[in-house]
C-alpha cells in the first residue's frame, strides 16, 4: 500500500512532465507561427496603397477579409470571392480586385487563417451569407485556386462558376459533372506551377472550360507582393497582367450573363 507522500511526489512528477511538454508544444507552435510569417509574401506599397478607398473605389475591412465596391454607381452581378495563393498577404491582390471592382463587381479577398487556404476552405460562406439574394462567383490563385474549386464542388447551388488563375482543381475538388463555368488563366513565363499536375487536372473540370494564357506572365505577377522564389522573370510588367487577367475575368463575367 503506498504512502500519502509517495503519492504526492508522484503526482508532482506528473505535473512537471506535463508543464514541461505543454511548454514544448507551446514554444513549437510559437517557432512555427514565426516562420510562416518570416516566409509568407508581403504586399507591394502599390498593393498597400490599393487597400485605401477612393472616389472609384470603397474598400472596407468586412468579417473574413476585405470588400471592396464600385463607388459611383450600381453594383454589377455576379459578386466575386477570391482566395489568396499560399503564404501571400491577402492585401496582396488589392490591385486586382481594384481593376474588377472599377468594372462594378463587389469583390471579397478572404483573409486565411496562416494565410493558407487549407485552413479556410469555408470563407466564402461569411460573404455569401451578406448578400444571400445575390450571385456569386469564386476564384484564387495558385493553392487559394485549389481550396476556392474544393468549396465550390460543395456548394455548387450557391455559385455561378469558378476561375483560376495559375491553378487546378484536384480530385476532392472535381467541378467536371456541375453547371459550373470554369474559367482557367496561366501565364507563359510561369515556373512555380507544376504544369504536369495542371495538365492531368484538367480531367476535373468541364469540356466547356475556358484556357486564357497571359503571354509573359509569370506566376507572381497575379498578385502584386514581389518576384515569387522558384519563379521565371516575366516579359510583362505586373500592371499589364493584373489588366490582362482582370479583362480575361470580365469577358467570362459577361459570357456567364448571356447564357443567363
Amino acid at each position: 500500500m503506498q504512502t500519502k507522500p509517495h503519492k504526492a511526489a508522484r503526482t508532482s512528477k506528473w505535473k512537471k512532465i506535463l508543464l514541461w511538454v505543454g511548454i514544448i508544444i507551446i514554444l513549437g507552435l510559437t517557432a512555427g507561427y514565426i516562420y510562416l510569417k518570416s516566409v509568407t509574401y508581403q504586399p507591394s506599397f502599390i498593393a498597400q496603397a490599393g487597400l485605401q478607398s477612393d472616389s472609384k473605389v470603397t474598400v472596407t475591412e468586412v468579417k473574413g477579409g476585405y470588400k471592396f465596391e464600385y463607388a459611383d454607381g450600381p453594383v454589377k452581378e455576379p459578386n466575386i470571392i477570391f482566395y489568396p495563393g499560399g503564404l501571400v498577404e491577402p492585401v496582396s491582390y488589392s490591385p486586382l480586385a481594384r481593376e474588377l471592382a472599377e468594372a462594378g463587381h463587389r469583390v471579397f479577398i478572404a483573409d486565411m487563417p496562416l494565410n493558407l487556404a487549407i485552413f479556410g476552405e469555408n470563407k466564402a460562406d461569411s460573404f455569401v451569407s451578406q448578400y444571400p439574394e445575390e450571385a456569386f462567383v469564386i476564384g484564387g490563385h495558385s493553392l487559394g485556386g485549389v481550396f476556392a474549386s474544393r468549396y465550390a464542388a460543395a456548394h455548387a447551388d450557391k455559385l455561378q462558376g469558378v476561375f483560376f488563375l495559375a491553378s487546378y482543381a484536384d480530385e476532392q475538388a472535381a467541378i467536371r459533372d456541375t453547371e459550373l463555368s470554369v474559367l482557367q488563366i496561366t501565364g507563359t513565363n510561369d515556373a512555380v506551377l507544376n504544369r504536369e499536375v495542371w495538365e492531368s487536372s484538367r480531367v476535373n473540370l468541364p469540356e466547356d472550360t475556358i484556357y486564357v494564357e497571359i503571354d509573359g506572365g509569370n506566376h507572381g505577377q497575379f498578385g502584386s507582393y514581389g518576384m515569387q522564389q522558384g519563379d521565371q522573370q516575366p516579359a510583362i510588367s505586373g500592371e499589364q497582367q493584373i489588366e490582362e487577367t482582370a479583362a480575361a475575368i470580365q469577358d467570362w463575367i459577361a459570357q456567364l450573363d448571356q447564357d443567363q
